[in-house]
């Protein structure tokens, strides 16, 4: 596999870290003829490109994306974590994989309440009680024998290469390996692969070789190779070895889902996203039907007015998220409600602009017959015009810490999207009730928001990111800036963002988002500002009107856009 470009790109980042928050500037990423992939890595995106050179389809090239990044971006890359992948083929047909992670068949709505009923924040979120059962192997089977068109094998031979003989890790890879080592410490006793009694330096070689082993059984047994046999033993000795509940059963069990998405319009453009379990394609076909009769193009990017109707809708939208939104196996979504345009635009009617609505006064919509960071995503099209937008994640960054010891990869910390208990905030600071309450095999509540746009009945634009609560708005800016404001690809994604998610009341800023002048002007009309560092990670590839294929990647980690 020709790797060249990409391990000179990690090793110009090797020595190039600096604050996210203040990256926010990139050079235009290329535009491509034929193929684009947009990833976390640049040997990822390197790994997608050469499986689409050698006659892959988007699904094939997503499902080696998938496996490399389990190995060369541990944080959030994975085999032990889930996700959700919105697909469009060349004709326009649109599905959604739901590979999210669900709760272990022994899991109930108390466990991780003390004796007096109080949440114990930390079993939710370390070790190995705070893993669901993962999806991800599952999801990428369960794409392959639909859609993929090369051999199974071949797709994960980089990913098992790269395990085997490591790859040199960036300056960023560097800094969180040894910020991390001792809650890694803390929770594999045993070791693990990325404990080291030295510090992590960019450019040393990782190797994984347990994962590697790992990832040969999955490449010749498929999905049984992860949740039967040696592979399984691994993960149930795990949970032996801490207070973790997965069984032999719930991994046997587990089973990817195809949905139908989330499909609206905001003005002449289609929007396709992904339905619940996740929360993302709801609530960001209500953010655009919310602010699309305000004249935001006239009034500019991130303008007094243009802030304020967003941080409004997003105030309103979040609050019906905690509501309504959980596992539709489980809890009856009121869909068609939520996405109902006459209604989201009625309600901003009602909404004063000249004043901050206090979040205390906004409340879960009322319906008939209803009671009341970190992930990774990549962005595929290939050749004959398939796309591929795929947000996957082990919820946390390193997820619950713990590595499957003889099996060699993270388990996710995904419990904690579950609401713990009715109005107390996960790890995000989301608030959930009844609808996303823990029950045996659900699946829990996720912010991811794969989405791809269409124009007149062609592709438009591929977008998603991670990010936790702020994946939806972060998306939700990103379509506004190409869509709205005319941005390219790249600028689209590097530009700074904001977040507003009804509790806690406050809008959360990058550094340099929203100018001095318009901040004092929300400020005195009873808006809080409130610093914070980096907000998500976007990919987006935008189709132009010439038939190429324009790349952003995210500045604010070590994406890379690479394609033919």
């Amino acid at each position: 596999m020709k790797l060249l470009s990409s391990i000179l790109i990690i090793l110009l980042l090797v020595g190039s870290y600096t604050k996210a928050q203040d990256n926010t500037e990139r050079v235009a990423q290329p535009e491509f003829n034929h193929a684009a992939i947009v990833t976390a890595h640049p040997l990822a995106s390197q790994v997608g490109v050469d499986i689409l050179k050698k006659g892959g389809n988007a699904i094939d090239a997503a499902i080696a994306v998938q496996f490399a990044l389990a190995v060369v971006y541990p944080n959030a890359g994975n085999i032990g974590g889930g996700g959700f992948m919105i697909y469009r083929d060349k004709n326009g047909f649109v599905t959604s994989l739901d590979f999210r992670e669900k709760a272990p068949a022994s899991a109930h709505r108390d466990m991780y309440l003390d004796e007096k009923g109080d949440p114990i924040t930390d079993l939710s979120l370390y070790g190995q009680l705070a893993a669901g059962v993962p999806g991800s192997v599952a999801g990428m089977d369960k794409a392959h024998k639909k859609y993929g068109s090369m051999p199974w094998k071949e797709l994960i031979n980089p990913a098992i290469d790269f395990a085997e003989n490591g790859f040199p890790i960036t300056a960023r890879q560097a800094k969180e390996f040894n910020n991390y080592q001792k809650r890694f410490k803390k929770f594999n006793l045993n070791g693990a692969a990325i404990i080291r009694n030295e510090d992590w330096k960019p450019g040393n070689l990782f190797v994984q070789k347990q994962l590697a082993r790992t990832l040969r059984q999955i490449a010749s047994q498929g999905r049984d190779g992860f949740y039967k046999g040696a592979v399984a033993d691994f993960i149930v000795a795990e949970m032996k070895r801490g207070n973790g509940i997965i069984t032999h059963a719930d991994l046997t069990n587990y089973e990817a889902v195809w949905r139908e998405p989330i499909i609206g319009t905001y003005k002449d453009y289609k929007i396709i996203s992904m339905p619940p379990p996740s929360s993302g394609g709801i609530a960001l076909l209500a953010l655009l039907q919310s602010v699309e009769q305000y004249p935001l193009h006239a009034w500019g990017f991130q303008s007094d007015s243009t802030v304020r109707a967003m941080v409004e809708a997003e105030r309103h939208i979040y609050a019906d998220r905690a509501s309504y939104l959980g596992d539709p196996d489980f809890y009856k979504v009121p869909v068609k409600h939520l996405t109902d345009k006459k209604f989201n635009q009625d309600r901003m009617a009602k909404v004063n602009l000249a004043k901050a609505t206090p979040s205390t006064e906004v409340k879960a919509s009322s319906f008939p017959g209803y009671e009341p960071e970190e992930t990774t995503h990549f962005s595929i099209v290939d050749a004959e015009g398939n796309a591929v937008s795929l947000t996957t994640t082990i919820n946390g960054s390193y997820g619950s810490y713990v590595w499957v010891d003889g099996a060699g990869f993270l388990l996710n910390n995904e419990m904690d999207d579950f609401s713990v208990k009715p109005g107390t905030p996960n790890l995000y600071g989301l608030l959930g009730g009844k609808a996303n309450a823990i029950v045996p095999q659900k699946r829990m509540l996720s912010a991811m928001t794969p989405t791809i746009v269409e124009q007149g009945g062609h592709l438009k634009m591929v977008i998603g990111t991670p990010g936790g609560s702020t994946i939806i708005t972060s998306v939700f800016q990103g379509i506004l800036n190409v869509l709205e404001f005319g941005m390219s690809a790249q600028e689209s994604v590097s530009k700074p963002r904001f977040h507003h998610q009804w509790k806690p009341d406050r809008i959360d800023v990058e550094e340099k988002a929203i100018a001095d002048s318009v901040r004092k002007s929300l400020e005195s009309d009873g808006y809080i500002l409130h610093p914070r560092n980096a907000i998500g990670r976007m990919k987006n590839i935008v189709v132009l009107p010439n038939g190429k294929l324009q790349t952003g990647a995210d500045p604010r980690g070590d994406d890379f856009a690479e394609g033919y």
